[in-house]
């Protein structure tokens, strides 16, 4: 019998008790022993669970336990985590994480102390999409090339409605509250930062890039307006909320932004609270892996699935490679990363005005591809200038936005959404 402690019996926390009572004889099958849970850790012993397990509020009681083979850390937040789950490590008992902000800051840390003890983590990312075991078993032999992802449900969800519905962003986040998906505070979801965790985990996996979010691009959605998405309808794009980690020569770019793609792109064509990842390989070329990002039972599966791997007898390196995977390979600054863009410019709509805007970015070398002219129906007496760029320098889009910005044409802040051709 393996016995195994959990940490945090939320939402989460009650799935996986129920899927390893319920499941039983499948687990069991596929494992080849039995796995029950002996005991889990929750903040307040007086509220009625509905399981039939043993409840602790001290971590200690799983974590020096004994008896414990396997720890579930399903509590959230970074240090406290951090610590609960080195411990574990250094008592010796294999641990399954689905704490994507643990991992975005001390995944190497924990890969180091780890050694040949398991240490995984495939719901950490994408919830109950496989892509963590993708990359570090049945992708193993490539060189990845790319990532992009569609890495949160809630962003994803309201600009699905944005884009299909018409919806403004304020009307679709009250509803994405409501309706459970967004918090009272959603910064960490309609900002990047979730999608952002992700992002860095899978990184490390596919180039050994190790960098923390303050490191990387991170912007979110909250700025993007029914002309931007008029505009992208317009010129057959779709909007959504990216990660991205692109090998470019001896650097990696990692960012995580709202973009414009093509709606032939499979990504184009993930709608509401989906998440979908393509992996880019030397070998295998593009592959998919599309499904729930998050959800108790979801997210829960991929936990158990990770229990069932460690009782098989799986020791794999904790990112996947034992050795460094490749030479030379560095993180990007954020103004060396080259995009396509998309400028939305409220201007005065009178004589002039447009020489001026466009003599500006002729001035510092951004070619336009493609520009369009509306009114503006928010401010009186003006006009939006929309223009795609050719390919340039994020430092200099940024240049180019922080002059147009001064300029007394110019009316409030200049909209930017970068293009992944």
């Amino acid at each position: 019998m393996v016995n195994v402690g959990v940490l945090g019996v939320g939402t989460v926390g009650a799935s996986v008790v129920k899927i390893l009572e319920q499941n039983a004889d499948i687990i069991e099958a596929r494992a080849g022993q039995k796995i029950g849970v002996a005991a889990g850790v929750v903040k307040n012993l007086a509220k009625e669970r509905g399981l039939s397990i043993t409840l602790r509020d001290n971590p200690l009681d799983i974590v020096d336990n004994p008896e414990i083979d396997i720890v579930v850390e399903l509590m959230g937040g970074v240090e406290e985590p951090y610590m609960l789950v080195k411990r574990a490590l250094q008592n010796g008992k294999a641990v399954v994480t689905a704490n994507k902000a643990l991992l975005a800051y001390h995944r190497y840390e924990l890969q180091a102390l780890a050694g040949d003890i398991p240490l995984m983590y495939e719901a950490s990312t994408a919830g109950g999409i496989p892509i963590i075991g993708a990359l570090r078993n049945g992708l193993s032999a490539n060189h990845i090339e790319s990532i992009q992802g569609i890495m949160n449900g809630t962003s994803n969800y309201m600009l699905t409605k944005m884009i299909n519905e018409g919806v403004q962003y304020d009307a679709i986040l009250k509803e994405a509250q409501d309706l459970g998906y967004a918090e009272a505070d959603p910064t960490f979801d309609v900002g990047g930062f979730d999608a952002s965790h992700k992002l860095l985990i899978l990184a490390s996996i596919a180039f050994g890039i190790d960098a923390k979010p303050e490191d990387i691009l991170i912007e979110g959605i909250q700025n993007i307006t029914q002309t931007d998405v008029a505009f992208a309808k317009d010129f057959e794009y779709a909007i959504k909320l990216l990660g991205i980690a692109k090998k470019v020569g001896n650097g990696i770019e990692l960012r995580v932004h709202p973009a414009m793609i093509p709606l032939s792109s499979m990504l184009a064509k993930v709608d509401g609270v989906m998440n979908a990842v393509m992996l880019k390989g030397d070998c295998v070329g593009e592959t998919l892996y599309y499904g729930a990002g998050a959800g108790g039972d979801a997210t829960a599966s991929a936990i158990v699935a990770d229990i069932i791997d460690i009782v098989r007898g799986n020791t794999n390196p904790m990112l996947g490679y034992k050795k460094p995977l490749e030479s030379g390979l560095a993180l990007l600054s954020r103004a060396e990363i080259t995009s396509h863009y998309y400028l939305r410019v409220s201007v005065e709509d009178k004589k002039g005005v447009l020489a001026e805007v466009t003599n500006l970015l002729s001035g510092l070398d951004i070619s336009i591809e493609a520009m369009m002219q509306k009114p503006d129906d928010d401010k009186d007496e003006c006009v939006e200038l929309l223009f795609v760029t050719h390919e340039c320098k994020e430092k200099i889009i940024q240049d180019a936005i922080a002059r147009l910005e001064k300029l007394s044409v110019v009316v409030g802040k200049v909209g930017m959404i970068r293009i992944e051709q």
